[in-house]
């Protein structure tokens, strides 16, 4: 691990006592009290959460072993590590007042060892223990009584071959999938060739009619801050996010259970910070959580544009003691994701970008990534407007017109 000095910035803020404006309620000393609050991951997620932290008296280290990652110039201190080795992130956090994740895939004995002498860390070790592995994680919706697909764990090939008539189902890898990645359908029994021989969930298809993203968050009081729920729709090929809508299109009661079901899966995690609790709804209107990131997360990056308080710019009122921030959507909206394009890999150019930047009410986000790949995340456009025809219009000139490409 080692510090890459070209990023690092001194910064010098002068603040003046509370007592100058005579401001009894404010238990602090200071109006702006300078917080020291990291991130680990670098990549398209740090560096919007970055993005927000400008409005904020907030000095950012993000750790990354890539120094060209999106987040590294954005921030005021980056430090080159491995996030999943115990050294290097407990190193990066140990004089820092908070620190926070953009993916699960990190060392939690570090941030556990940091937690106990007083760092805080967002969400809590205990919640990414359980979030980061998918077995733990559809045990402890087990355990709270929380909806969920019915499923099996499997430990190797052997041990699927015995649940045969189980199928058809999804085999997900224990821990490690990401994006995508570590999920197969299994249809018949000639599909095992796809499945993992490593410690799995199998778990049955469900029938569904829409997918359901609800953003939640949560502070150290307690308190909850719920945005709409958004419907999501996948490429089918590669499994990622392709768009999505806001606000999912829902009966009243729907929703209801939506909220309801969101919000004890993060009570019960009894930690502050911002989850995404992604849920399926069946073609009979229940409702089934299939997974939950403990972050910020692709399906509330509409809330940028298109809501009052963004997802990241919640998630730095929770870490630095602020109110919540108002989650109502200033305009109903779509986001579309910019994927890399088949059989593109390399330097990056992106066609059609200058037509979609015409287009009324469209937001253009580039993460930043010199280099494209198939299916690889190169960024999104969020679209506002009161219609949902313009919307769905809109959305479809996008895909047709801006690709990554080398």
């Amino acid at each position: 691990m080692r510090i890459v000095g070209k990023h690092e910035t001194k910064l010098e803020i002068f603040c003046l006592p509370s007592s100058t404006f005579n401001l009894s309620l404010n238990p602090s000393p200071y109006l702006c009290a300078m917080q020291k609050i990291g991130i680990l991951g670098g990549g398209q997620l740090g560096r919007m959460l970055l993005q927000a932290a400008a409005n904020y008296p907030v000095e950012t280290f993000v750790m990354e072993n890539d120094e060209e990652c999106p987040a590294a110039h954005l921030c005021h201190h980056f430090i080159k590590g491995d996030i999943k080795d115990f050294d290097a992130v407990y190193n990066f956090g140990k004089n820092l007042h908070a620190i926070t994740i953009e993916i699960e895939n990190v060392n939690v004995d570090a941030l556990e060892k940091l937690e106990k002498e007083g760092v805080k860390v967002y969400p809590q070790p205990s919640v990414l223990k359980i979030i980061k592995n998918k077995i733990l994680q559809k045990q402890y919706y087990q355990q709270y009584s929380i909806p969920t697909a019915e499923f099996v764990i499997t430990n190797n090939l052997k041990e699927l071959e015995d649940h045969i008539s189980f199928l058809p189902a999804v085999h997900k890898l224990g821990e490690g999938g990401y994006d995508g990645r570590g999920v197969q359908i299994l249809k018949s029994k000639e599909d095992l060739s796809k499945a993992f021989n490593t410690p799995s969930v199998l778990e049955k298809l469900i029938p569904i009619d829409k997918e359901i993203a609800q953003m939640v968050a949560i502070n150290e009081k307690g308190e909850t801050a719920l945005y709409p729920p958004v419907e999501m729709l996948f490429d089918p090929d590669l499994n990622l996010l392709d768009y999505q809508l806001c606000p999912a299109d829902l009966s009243t009661q729907t929703i209801y259970k939506v909220e309801a079901i969101a919000l004890t899966v993060v009570r019960n995690f009894r930690s502050p910070g911002i989850f995404a609790v992604e849920m399926f709804v069946d073609k009979k209107g229940d409702v089934f959580v299939n997974e939950t990131a403990p972050r910020v997360h692709n399906s509330g990056h509409h809330t940028i544009e298109a809501h009052y308080s963004s997802q990241f710019d919640m998630l730095w009122r929770l870490m630095l003691g602020y109110p919540l921030g108002n989650t109502d959507a200033i305009l109903p909206s779509i986001m579309v994701n910019i994927i890399g394009a088949e059989g593109c890999n390399g330097d990056v150019k992106y066609e059609g970008l200058e037509e979609v930047m015409k287009i009324e009410n469209a937001f253009v986000h580039i993460y930043g990534k010199k280099q494209t790949r198939p299916g690889r995340k190169m960024g999104h456009v969020t679209i506002m407007s009161k219609e949902k025809q313009d919307l769905l219009h809109k959305s479809n000139k996008v895909k047709h017109t801006l690709f990554s490409k080398t």
